[in-house]
């Protein structure tokens, strides 16, 4: 049994190794689609607000270089963020307010169905109540058919 060397086994895997790399570098390349291909494949009317959103990306960015720049420059340790808010705090603040105006909400809209089902009840008590005085009134005889 002649066993290949082991030089040669580790020579094999890294070859393997380097195609299977090097497929996915290529797929990579000549499948991702380039920002102007993107851009020409949307709908107009997306188009136009990318184009009118473009400057004010922009500004955030140069916005956020500047508040970076300044942020390295102090002595201050890396989680002190300065000027910029935490998002996890700002999407907390934000989830308790869509749950309180989510339950406030859900508050009216029970009270209102109660509401409509005290009206409809109230009415079918009422036309109930006239629809006996009319059968009272109608048949002339009193309770357990005697008269009046």
């Amino acid at each position: 049994m002649s066993e290949t060397p082991l030089w040669m086994r580790w020579a094999k895997v890294n070859l393997v190794g380097a195609a299977i790399v090097g497929f996915g570098v290529l797929c990579f390349k000549y499948t991702t689609p380039s920002d102007e291909q993107l851009i020409s494949r949307m709908s107009p009317e997306v188009r136009s607000q990318y184009e009118r959103e473009k400057s004010l990306r922009r500004k955030e960015q140069e916005e956020l270089i500047r508040i970076v720049k300044q942020t390295s420059a102090s002595n201050d340790p890396i989680w002190m963020t300065g000027p910029i808010k935490s998002p996890l705090e700002h999407r907390a603040f934000q989830l308790k307010d869509k749950e309180k105006r989510e339950r406030d909400v859900a508050a009216e809209e029970q009270q209102k169905e109660l509401a409509d089902i005290k009206k409809q009840i109230d009415e079918a008590q009422q036309t109930a109540r006239l629809e006996n005085e009319k059968a009272m009134a109608s048949s002339g005889k009193g309770w357990l058919g005697w008269g009046k």
